[in-house]
């Protein structure tokens, strides 16, 4: 299975909801979706089902940009968490 993306909408909230295997090649069209719906999304990870080092760098910049991550398997956050404290 590749990725697939829902839009969910609650108000002014955008949920991204990825399912699937999430891989650097998605990383721009995520982006692009994260920008046309505004400035409050968040993206629920509970269905990735693997992701690659260059996700987990995308992943790293949405806590400063402020964009929650829901579900988020914790070897995903693990990662993630390494990576930031290797940028820091």
């Amino acid at each position: 299975m590749t990725l697939k993306i829902e839009t969910c909408r609650h108000g002014n909230l955008t949920i991204l909801r990825l399912i699937g295997r999430l891989r650097a090649e998605h990383v721009q069209e995520l982006e692009r979706l994260m920008t046309r719906s505004g400035s409050d999304i968040s993206l629920d990870l509970e269905e990735v089902t693997l992701v690659d080092a260059d996700v987990i760098k995308f992943l790293a910049t949405c806590a400063p940009r402020v964009i929650p991550l829901l579900n988020c398997p914790a070897y995903i956050t693990d990662w993630i968490s390494k990576e930031q404290e290797r940028n820091a």
